[in-house]
């Protein structure tokens, strides 16, 4: 089984654990009423998707 011959220093082991992070979603507009939504999802506000209605909104 491997071992570690020396203990890993405090600094090694942040900088390793730097990139560990969490990125924010990216986020396109809606081409018919222009709202922010998330890629490949049907719009919230106005229920469009693909160039079509895809499901109806209640106002």
């Amino acid at each position: 089984m491997a071992v570690p011959k020396q203990k890993q220093s405090h600094a090694r082991t942040n900088k390793r654990r730097s990139q560990h992070k969490i990125s924010a979603k990216n986020t396109n507009s809606c081409p018919r009423c222009g709202e922010p939504k998330l890629p490949h999802r049907v719009c919230g506000e106005c229920g469009f998707y693909n160039g079509r209605d895809a499901v109806e909104v209640e106002d």
